[in-house]
């Protein structure tokens, strides 16, 4: 027991058993939920399948009748039948009905007068017996069109046509589950799709159908185009039923010995809502031996009553197999999460328990000069709160020596490159600028001559201008290696910013191009040197001028900077933003660097902006940038609140 105790207080087995605790309950919660809404899923996509067959198991069904209308329809366009009435040869009359029979596929076929009488028929039974009794028949003849649609004839009817037809109608209930007791006695009335089409002669009509009784065609029909008699564990995955009310007198649905469930009825609810109230029954229903997803919907006579039903389904066993697969495959996962989840109950656990260890070997790489290291995981305790600012203690140290390290690195490397810019500067000064004064004096001496040949001069006008250039040039680098003393005095900085802009704004508009000023708040005035600030706005502006083409924006803004991203100190911050074509990212470390440009050869020396850094810098502010090709460009300049009014060196 006293181990038992000693172990319970051990935090790490404390924390395995929580571990273990909550990945059970969660494990569990969504087995049980996950697997009723998979189970649910599966049901509503399986129904959803069926109601798709039964539209097409009802197109199907509505086609056969169509096709008995197109039947009679063909066979009394011709003058034929017309003929064999005049001609009165009952013999060649009936030879002509029994042809028709066989290539229309109808079971029995007649030719009626209004009041009933039967002039002809292709069954054995002699004329002059019953009349025939089937309402299409003054329905075609009253409309002067073929109708057709579901029917139902008696036994008497179906002997009068063929006493084969009578015997094959009779169909015996039998008894399943779920379904009402079955009747005593046969049912001897059948089911039958039958259309009629109207003679030319007066009160004639061609008369015909099909008996759906023990029929295969239509049902089979479905399951082959439908279905694809596709197979499920030895057993038809789909199957089409049509029903004489709650009967099933078609079926391609199997019982146990194989054999058509004819005679088998549908359950009771489903008859209840099909048969009684007339509505569309959709999802899990018993069918004669196993329960399946089907769709029923009502068979309506050409009368508009309820006599029967069409159905179709699928086994419900394929899909509860997939779900219970399904199933198994996410048990497994849950246990195999849940194993996961009480072995890292076991690791954490293990690391919980070692914070002071691992915060005093910290402690001892810090003195010895490394700020970054591992302290391990934060507990939920006082030691938590001793890592958590230990942490912090170190981010701060590591930021510190971070930035100072990049700023030791960037001064060092812009003061071998001023220092190298400069020296070149001071040497090619000297020795440039007499040679070019007298190459450009003497160019312009001889072009104030007027007998030189206009290529001449023309040559002589493009010395005369690359010489200027490359005197532009030497100026640059003078100006970028001189250590200028700022000559700094109170200013006020919106009106020095939008002095620059009013400069820049008739070269704007020649390229159709809008720029703006938009001074966000007033700002204290600042010791700054007007000049070189000045040339420092109006390069940064020519520039997004020249990377923005007619119809884009450039913008000057003047904003306050933002205190936690400078150590906070506080400044200012001057945004040119502009939607011009950007910056390639493999060109934005180079953009300060002395003569790198992007300009075509001779629209710029790659000066400007290592100049205006110089000068900013010499401020104590610095130049940023950010940038995304096809996006535009802002170049950020920012500037402390103190500047310091005296100048000094790199």
């Amino acid at each position: 027991m006293n181990l038992a105790g000693r172990l319970w207080r051990s935090t790490r087995v404390r924390l395995i058993v929580s571990f273990v605790a909550v990945a059970l309950l969660v494990g569990v919660a969504s087995f049980l939920v996950g697997g009723r809404l998979l189970y649910e899923a599966v049901l509503s996509e399986a129904a959803s399948r069926v109601r798709l067959d039964l539209n097409a198991a009802r197109e199907i069904y509505q086609s056969r009748t169509r096709s008995i209308e197109l039947a009679l329809s063909v066979a009394i366009a011709g003058d034929q039948v017309q003929r064999l009435l005049t001609d009165g040869d009952a013999a060649a009359l009936k030879a002509w009905l029994d042809r028709l029979a066989r290539e229309a596929g109808l079971d029995f076929l007649g030719l009626a007068a209004r009041d009933g009488r039967v002039l002809a028929r292709i069954g054995p039974g002699p004329l002059g017996g019953r009349d025939v009794d089937l309402p299409v028949v003054a329905q075609a003849l009253a409309a002067g069109r073929p109708m057709g649609g579901t029917v139902i004839m008696d036994a008497a009817s179906l002997a009068a046509e063929d006493p084969a037809l009578a015997r094959r109608a009779v169909v015996r209930p039998v008894a399943t589950a779920r379904a009402d007791p079955a009747p005593e006695g046969a049912r001897t009335e059948a089911l039958c799709l039958a259309a009629a089409a109207p003679l030319s002669r007066e009160g004639l009509a061609l008369y015909g159908g099909v008996l759906l009784s023990r029929d295969k065609a239509i049902v089979d029909t479905v399951g082959q185009t439908v279905f694809k008699n596709e197979s499920f564990a030895g057993r038809q995955l789909g199957t089409a039923t049509i029903f004489l009310g709650d009967l099933r007198v078609s079926t391609n649905v199997r019982a146990p010995d194989g054999s058509r469930a004819i005679g088998t009825r549908a359950s009771r609810e489903v008859a209840e809502e099909v048969l009684g109230r007339g509505g569309v029954w959709s999802g899990r229903a018993f069918v004669a031996y196993d329960w399946q997803i089907t769709a029923y919907e009502p068979i309506v006579d050409v009368n508009g009553q309820r006599v029967g039903m069409l159905y179709v389904g699928v086994l419900e066993a394929k899909y509860a197999g997939l779900w219970r697969q399904t199933l198994m495959v996410f048990a497994l996962t849950t246990l195999a999460c849940l194993v996961v989840a009480v072995g890292l109950g076991a690791y954490l656990a293990e690391r919980i328990t070692r914070p002071v260890n691992q915060l005093i070997a910290a402690s001892e790489r810090v003195a010895r000069g490394d700020f970054s290291p591992e302290v391990g995981p934060i507990v939920r305790s006082d030691l938590g709160l001793l890592q958590r600012g230990f942490q912090e203690m170190l981010l701060a140290l590591g930021e510190r020596e971070r930035r100072q390290q990049e700023e030791s690195e960037k001064r060092l490397l812009q003061s071998e490159k001023q220092a190298l810019v400069g020296r070149l500067a001071a040497g090619v000064a000297h020795e440039i600028n007499n040679p070019l004064t007298g190459v450009l004096t003497f160019t312009h001496l001889l072009l104030r001559r007027g007998d030189l040949p206009a290529e001449v001069v023309h040559d002589l006008q493009t010395i005369a201008a690359q010489t200027e250039r490359v005197r532009k040039i030497v100026k640059g680098l003078l100006d970028f290696s001189r250590q200028t003393k700022l000559e700094a005095q109170p200013s006020d900085l919106n009106p020095l910013v939008a002095a620059a802009v009013k400069l820049m704004t008739n070269q704007a508009l020649l390229k159709g191009v809008r720029l703006h000023f938009d001074p966000q708040e007033e700002f204290p005035v600042m010791n700054l040197d007007r000049s070189q600030m000045q040339g420092v706005l109006i390069n940064m502006i020519i520039n997004a001028l020249d990377a923005t083409p007619p119809g884009g924006e450039v913008a000057v803004i003047t904003r306050p900077g933002d205190p936690a991203r400078r150590g906070g100190r506080q400044g200012v911050e001057i945004l040119v933003r502009d939607t011009g074509c950007g910056i390639a990212p493999e060109h934005l470390d180079k953009l300060f660097d002395p003569f790198f440009t992007t300009k075509e050869v001779g629209q710029g020396t790659g000066l400007g902006l290592a100049v205006s850094q110089g000068v900013v810098a010499r401020h104590g502010g610095e130049i940023t940038v950010r940038s995304k090709p096809g996006q535009g460009s802002t170049f950020t300049i920012w500037l402390p609140e103190e500047i310091r009014s005296e100048g000094y060196d790199w």
